[in-house]
């Protein structure tokens, strides 16, 4: 497996044979609670987590599209990493609650895709495969920072 391939599929989580993308942003999720519990992160290092990442995220997910000849591989899933962890830069503190509501608003907006998480698709190379789910976890970071005005994270 090349550098590429290894960071597209985020490490095999993309060969999931069942809802790969899910696989990932779970994958995203494990690596949060562990990050948070021993570094003690707040919510919006995973924020700056995910655009910092996005760079080989973007170049990694075109590279993989370019390899196998196909758009947008289901078994690129790095896109569903940076997307959830920007999901979770939205919540006000991080608890049981905002990790599972981050989890599921990203999932729901990644599968739904509401206007324009959807056009961002078209966008060409690894720049479509990534900017559509940075839209969808920017959708799911602001649903968890309303419902934390309204202490419900």
């Amino acid at each position: 497996m090349n550098g590429a391939r290894a960071i597209s599929t985020w490490f095999g989580c993309g060969y999931s044979p069942k809802a790969p993308g899910t696989a990932g942003a779970a994958a995203a999720i494990g690596i949060g609670v562990l990050v948070e519990h021993f570094a003690g992160w707040n919510p919006l290092w995973f924020g700056a987590l995910a655009l910092v990442v996005s760079v080989p995220a973007i170049w990694a997910a075109g590279e993989t599209a370019r390899q196998s000849g196909i758009k947008d591989p289901q078994f690129v899933v790095v896109d569903e990493v940076v997307g959830q962890w920007l999901a979770l830069a939205g919540a006000r503190a991080l608890n049981w609650k905002a990790w599972l509501a981050a989890f599921f608003l990203f999932r729901l907006f990644d599968i739904w895709k509401p206007f324009p998480v959807r056009q961002l698709e078209s966008l060409p190379g690894g720049v479509g495969i990534v900017a559509d789910d940075l839209m969808a976890g920017l959708y799911a970071a602001l649903v968890l920072f309303l419902a934390g005005w309204f202490n419900l994270n």
